[in-house]
């Protein structure tokens, strides 16, 4: 509970219609979930303007609306306060609303278009490993402390968001690791945070069905770190050819991580095998338990981050050698019988698939076969479809083209659009089957001793969205199961 006005002072106000001083039960973006007291806040989003639910949450028992445009007709006993920007002010009063939870801990946001959810994760396990507790806010789950909760979006919705960092506080967590998407950071889930430190890991082709180009999408990352604050840190990927681009309009202090220029904390690939990586650390040499280059840059931007934080660096370098990544990201498993080794990842977009391949084209003893069992996710960016597909068709021996989250879309189309982008020769090392689990069994039966087989794109995803209904799938167990028949 709060008082109206304790929670709008740092709201862009336009005018206001009625009491000031009235009690705030809850705050409300969703008419649905409003109850008598509750202040409802009207945004205007991608495919609903809450303006039209103002009637509703007003009969529903909302004692305060703030909205952009004030309804022909008011209430006495309702409080309506215009702004500039009800999605900004969403923000800014849930902030205060639970007691502005980010100014009593320590807020980390990593943002990119890969690698986001392996930096988060591993720094939240990494000060967990250190004894400190912490909170984690990833796609793949939330944790206050050990305590998990499931995750449903990247960045959760402003009201969640505050209510969760709220609860870490409460806990007693010093810091937390959040993801932050770059739809977050459009729809200002993020407005009101104070951030402690910003990370960017690198940008490339993705989100364009929501950005519409690739210099929005940009700008909107680039946006994150213009609003960090001259107390705060920025740390970039200098070997992306925008990680400089990131940080040029920041006051927070900048520094940046590489693996190819000189920079404030560079590494450079010794061995990188399915044993882990062997790296040296601002010159000090380093086995990590994570394999691929893609994740000497995510320990680089962890070590860095802890760095910033003050942490010692051997104290650091100790527990990250011990720890392994998030789920879905280059799981591995191998069969008994024949050696073949199956990897799950995340990878979905061009540019993730193509750094999985590149690692496993480095893990290749001899004449092993990659077998690339791919989709796109249905209602997302058609125009990176056939750069998915020729990315796993040119860099596999074999490539399987299946669904993936359809949604709404006829996955058939899905896959034609992947095909239909590859010139003949690459289409003659493709083969598309729909059936997500029979894609899976047909890599494995065309697999011999040793091979190594990628089934790409969902990763810790446990489900398959098709029409609206998100049905139980899981790449990783049906990978096992399958081991588990081939093993008999």
């Amino acid at each position: 509970m709060a008082v109206l006005q304790d929670i709008l002072y740092k709201v862009r106000i336009k005018s206001v219609v009625g009491n000031t001083l009235v009690r705030v039960e809850d705050i409300q973006i969703d008419s649905r979930k409003v109850k008598p007291g509750s202040c409802f806040i009207a945004i205007k989003g991608v495919a609903q303007d809450g303006h039209a639910f103002i009637d509703a949450a007003i009969s529903a028992g909302a004692s305060v609306v703030v909205c952009e445009t004030l309804p022909a007709q008011t209430k006495t006993d309702v409080t309506f306060v215009q702004v500039q920007d009800a999605a900004n002010a969403a923000g800014m009063m849930a902030h205060a609303f639970f007691g502005n939870p980010s100014e009593k801990l320590k807020l980390v946001g990593v943002t990119g278009t890969n690698g986001k959810t392996t930096i988060a994760t591993l720094l939240y396990k990494l000060f967990m490993t250190l004894d400190i507790k912490s909170g984690l806010l990833s796609t793949v789950e939330n944790r206050i402390g050990s305590e998990v909760i499931p995750s449903t979006h990247t960045t959760p919705d402003v009201i969640n968001l505050n209510a969760l960092l709220k609860n870490m506080v409460d806990a007693g967590c010093e810091y937390v690791f959040m993801e932050v998407s770059s739809h977050a950071v459009h729809q200002q889930r993020i407005a009101g945070l104070e951030f402690a430190g910003g990370v960017f890991s690198n940008i490339t082709h993705d989100h364009l069905d929501y950005h519409k180009t690739f210099d929005e999408y940009i700008k909107v990352k680039k946006a994150f770190f213009d609003g960090l604050s001259s107390d705060a840190f920025a740390i970039s990927n200098m070997d992306d050819r925008n990680g400089v681009i990131m940080l040029q309009n920041t006051i927070a202090d900048k520094f940046y991580y590489s693996l190819r220029s000189i920079a404030d904390f560079k590494g450079r690939i010794i061995d990188n095998s399915l044993t882990g990586l062997q790296m040296l650390v601002n010159e000090q040499e380093v086995h990590f338990r994570l394999i691929g280059e893609f994740n000497a840059y995510n320990l680089l931007a962890v070590y860095a981050t802890a760095i910033c934080l003050g942490e010692d660096k051997q104290d650091v370098l100790t527990a990250l050698s011990a720890i392994t990544g998030a789920e879905g990201r280059f799981d591995y498993l191998v069969s008994r019988k024949d050696g073949i080794i199956a990897i799950v990842d995340y990878a979905h977009t061009p540019d993730a698939l193509l750094n999985v391949l590149a690692t496993i084209k480095k893990l290749q003893k001899g004449g092993e076969q990659i077998i690339t069992v791919v989709g796109c996710g249905g209602d997302r960016d058609r125009t990176k479809r056939k750069f998915m597909g020729n990315a796993a068709a040119e860099f596999s021996t074999k490539a399987i083209f299946t669904s993936d989250n359809p949604r709404s879309e006829d996955p058939y189309e899905i896959l034609k659009e992947m095909y239909d982008g590859l010139d003949l020769s690459l289409q003659r090392k493709v083969i598309s089957i729909a059936d997500r689990k029979e894609a899976i069994k047909a890599a494995l039966m065309l697999a011999h001793a040793n091979d190594i087989i990628l089934v790409a794109g969902k990763g810790h995803e446990k489900y398959q969205e098709i029409k609206g209904v998100k049905h139980p799938f899981d790449d990783k167990q049906v990978v096992t199961e399958l081991f588990n028949e081939l093993d008999k």
